[in-house]
């Protein structure tokens, strides 16, 4: 049985370090699996991935000491069970607003009667298709859950969605969360940055691990600071792009800058 390392972290008390992927390429995921981070988020919301492409970046990162974690497009039970089988162990799911939505989501990682995923480990190659011992008993130990609260309106039930058994941590979203407060495109204002931080202390004391995905080098740390236990730090977008930016630059004299003559921007 593979030993999700991630969760045994958080519960530990161990900060984590992560980075998105949205290159969906398995090359891709192999080469940022040498990087040192803790985890790496493979993005299915925003980025173009589905359940095949996932699958081969899951397998790049096998060999590496490093966390795969998946979010879906959105939290469907059907999309959940495909992600589980091919290997997941730790889901992000965005824009989660009610316990109840919650704990339909940690239900949809368990196996009845403890939950709803469908059985079919013989097809799985989260159970080596058969070949892990006692797998259909003992792999909901090793789920984790991550829900993302990025509305204003999730902030009102944060305690209530901490509180589900089941649910590893709670993620906030700048930029969602922003938007939700008339402040689209402005994850960075100090009443974002005070609910974010408001929120950290308000899941710290639930007993479940706060987490954040900021490019801003001082949110990120402030964030930690205050207890946040995962923290995403960036893209691989952006900063391949702001790195193919520089060099490009450097030698063609600012030629090469966006129309704003600045970096990529990181909003997120």
């Amino acid at each position: 049985m593979p030993v999700n390392t991630f969760k045994h972290a958080l519960q530990a008390g161990q900060p984590q370090i992560g980075l998105w992927t949205a290159l969906a390429n398995g090359y891709a995921a192999e080469l940022l699996a040498l990087a040192g981070f803790d985890w790496i988020c493979i993005d299915g919301e925003h980025a173009p991935n589905d359940p095949r492409s996932v699958l081969a970046q899951l397998q790049a990162m096998a060999p590496y000491p490093v966390h795969p974690i998946v979010r879906p497009v959105q939290g469907d039970v059907a999309l959940i069970k495909q992600y589980l089988d091919i290997g997941a162990q730790t889901l992000l799911i965005p824009m989660v607003e009610t316990a109840e939505q919650a704990a339909a989501l940690v239900a949809a990682t368990r196996y009845p009667t403890r939950g709803i995923r469908g059985v079919g480990s013989s097809l799985a190659r989260a159970s080596r298709w058969n070949q892990i011992d006692g797998y259909l008993q003992h792999c909901d130990a090793q789920m984790c859950v991550i829900v993302q609260v990025e509305t204003v309106n999730a902030l009102r039930n944060l305690e209530s969605i901490a509180a589900v058994d089941g649910v590893d941590g709670v993620f906030f979203g700048p930029s969602d969360l922003s938007a939700s407060m008339g402040l689209l495109g402005k994850p960075l204002e100090p009443t974002v940055r005070a609910a974010v931080l408001d929120g950290i202390a308000r899941v710290k004391r639930t007993g479940k691990a706060p987490g954040v995905l900021s490019a801003d080098r001082k949110l990120a740390q402030d964030c930690l600071d205050a207890g946040a236990l995962m923290v995403g730090v960036g893209a691989d977008t952006t900063l391949l792009l702001n790195a193919a930016r520089t060099l490009a630059t450097s030698f063609k004299g600012g030629l090469a800058a966006d129309s704003s003559g600045g970096p990529a921007k990181s909003v997120y």
